[in-house]
């Protein structure tokens, strides 16, 4: 499948963001967003994705965080839409369900090339420390847009809006791991009955 790497960079007067990513990387992240707790949940995707990004960011912070956290996800997307191209040769579809103590969630994934996102997590409160829980769907909701995926995310227990959270993130790393993968029985062919995504 050859070199999967792209970096990104998308400047408005809101933020300026670059990402540098690697799809068969090592797992491993370098973080400059200026959100830490957000930068813990990316860290998760980079991880259990085996991805290798680095992704810094500065934003309108004084404002809050939603500029930020929704570029970063434009930007991730569009590398991955870079990346993946015509979708040759992938498995396209990736589904995982991973538990965190009390919490459970699940994510199934399409690079289907139609954008749309499914979300449906309960939080049992609304800020996690300083970090307000409606980004999370923000940042899905933009990468989803950009990488043109079909996602569902559903937060199926958790009473720990920490765990709610992570085991969303590990589960859409793991999920897209699957996705990703070449698929060797494909041959090179683009994973559609229509020929094309």
């Amino acid at each position: 499948m050859g070199t999967r790497t792209a970096a990104i960079r998308r400047n408005t007067k809101e933020t300026k963001v670059s990402a540098s990513v690697d799809l068969d990387g090592d797992g491993t992240s370098s973080l400059a967003i200026g959100v830490p707790f957000f930068e813990h949940m990316l860290e998760q995707i980079a991880r259990h994705g085996m991805i290798s990004m680095d992704i810094r960011c500065d934003g309108d912070l004084e404002i809050d965080a939603h500029h930020t956290v929704e570029d970063v996800g434009l930007v991730l997307g569009q590398a991955f839409a870079q990346i993946l191209g015509d979708k040759r040769g992938l498995v396209r579809y990736g589904h995982a369900y991973v538990p965190l103590d009390e919490a459970l969630a699940r994510v199934v994934i399409d690079f289907s090339g139609r954008p749309g996102l499914h979300y449906r997590v309960d939080y049992p409160r609304a800020r996690i420390g300083d970090f307000d829980v409606d980004l999370i769907r923000e940042f899905f909701q933009a990468f989803a847009n950009t990488a043109a995926a079909t996602i569902h995310i559903d937060g199926l227990h958790g009473s720990n809006a920490h765990h709610v959270a992570e085991t969303v993130f590990k589960a859409f790393g793991r999920a897209v791991r699957m996705a990703i993968a070449a698929d060797r029985r494909m041959a090179g062919a683009v994973p559609s009955t229509k020929g094309t995504l």
